[in-house]
């Protein structure tokens, strides 16, 4: 599941949380998985485009959408996914629901509440999830603990760029009401470290984020294909160091990024967990969180 591998929701190409069709996944899957990225990025990157109007970029996602609908042969990335996709006997839906995420980067800069962010994790990250588990042929059962874990991955990664996204775009994905509670203001962001206020309302953040990731805690053992099983159970592992540092850490001026050392050894930790509890039938545990 690897939300734009991150999958995720197509953010940070050079600081994503988790490989892009990785070596874990059967190689049979690998060709759609890569196209299906390719096509996000692609959006994803018009979407962050410096310099183009807010219009060209709403255009230019259309543009996306109607090739990749068959109306047109000009965007490669998107001709290329469509016929994967019916090679596959597929659904676009879930990369329309990508391109709709890329639409409301583009004209909405600022959520309200928790709900609203919710909202955005549900077309940017939760179809990547889904798309991941229907190219493995999983049940749809499997969709809620994927759209819990791919929202944390989601807001994990607002969390770790929230400087970055306000200074370089102009876009809060950190809710105004949780701002307003802590007594932080979105002006906050653009300093150089986090002040106390601002560094509570991110801290909560994570905690609720943690929250999240125990809710989809269970689906490395859901699924059938035990090679999607030991992805998920990396990304997962990858997210809960991450949310760990994200609780303790200012993201304006600490790293809460993992290192590539790190994200190996909590790799090879994670698939051997993983195929142990596959093996005896024991299920994760799910921690306690305080404050969520």
């Amino acid at each position: 599941m690897t939300t734009a591998g991150e999958l995720r929701s197509g953010k940070g190409h050079k600081d994503e949380n988790f490989p892009v069709a990785s070596w874990i996944i059967h190689p049979r899957h690998r060709a759609l998985i890569l196209a299906f990225y390719n096509f996000v990025r692609t959006g994803d990157d018009v979407a962050d485009h410096a310099s183009l109007a807010p219009q060209d970029k709403l255009d230019k996602l259309d543009l996306l959408e109607a090739e990749l609908l068959g109306k047109g042969d000009s965007q490669p990335e998107a001709v290329a996914l469509r016929a994967a996709f019916t090679e596959r006997g597929m659904s676009p839906k879930h990369a329309q629901d990508l391109l709709n995420a890329f639409r409301l980067d583009v004209t909405k800069l600022r959520y309200e509440n928790w709900d609203e962010l919710i909202h955005y994790c549900s077309l940017s990250a939760m179809p990547v999830g889904r798309f991941m588990l229907d190219v493995h042929g999983e049940d749809r059962s499997t969709w809620a603990a994927s759209d819990a874990i791919c929202a944390a991955l989601q807001i994990n990664n607002h969390l770790q760029d929230c400087g970055k996204d306000y200074l370089d775009l102009d876009r809060v994905y950190i809710p105004r009401d949780a701002l307003a509670a802590a007594g932080a203001t979105v002006e906050m962001l653009g300093e150089g470290h986090a002040q106390p206020a601002l560094l509570k309302c991110l801290q909560d953040l994570a905690r609720r984020t943690e929250a999240l990731l125990n809710k989809g805690r269970s689906l490395p053992a859901q699924v059938k294909d035990t090679r999607l099983g030991l992805e998920i159970a990396v990304i997962d592992a990858f997210a809960d160091r991450i949310v760990n540092l994200l609780k303790v850490r200012d993201p304006l001026s600490e790293r809460v990024h993992l290192s590539k050392q790190q994200m190996l050894g909590v790799a090879l930790s994670a698939m051997a967990r993983a195929l142990y509890q596959r093996a005896t039938g024991q299920t994760p545990v799910v921690r306690h969180v305080s404050g969520a």
